[in-house]
């Protein structure tokens, strides 16, 4: 049964992955196309994820998150709705580039967000489940 739940969180959070990631690149491509500038759609997903799963872990040290809801939103669909090799393969294509300053600003705003944005989900869901 576990895995049915994980499957079912991932079966959402693949293509909300997907969609967001188009919408907030589309409407930031310059305009040489969707290589030419910052990959904020990729940034924008990693840093959702984490405030997804900041707020499960909240909850869960509150109290208010089974075991069966951290498989759903925390491994199935956070799991697939963040992606660790989108962020790495696009910071490569950066440098290779020649947007060295790019690549590292996207490693360095990356995990300062996304550490950001759990502890920022935890502690509201604490404040406001505990």
């Amino acid at each position: 049964m576990n895995w049915l739940l994980v499957v079912a969180g991932a079966a959402v959070g693949a293509p909300l992955r997907y969609l967001l990631d188009r919408a907030v690149q589309g409407r930031l491509d310059g305009p040489d196309g969707p290589d030419s500038l910052f990959p904020w759609g990729t940034f924008v997903v990693n840093a959702t994820a984490c405030l997804v799963l900041g707020s499960l872990a909240g909850a869960t040290l509150a109290g208010a998150a089974s075991s069966r809801l951290q498989l759903l939103l925390g491994t199935g669909l956070c799991g697939a709705l963040s992606t660790y090799s989108t962020f790495s393969y696009e910071t490569l294509r950066l440098a290779e580039r020649g947007r060295g300053f790019l690549a590292a600003a996207n490693v360095v705003m990356s995990v300062l967000v996304g550490l950001g944005a759990v502890h920022l989900g935890s502690q509201v869901a604490r404040q406001l489940l505990g």
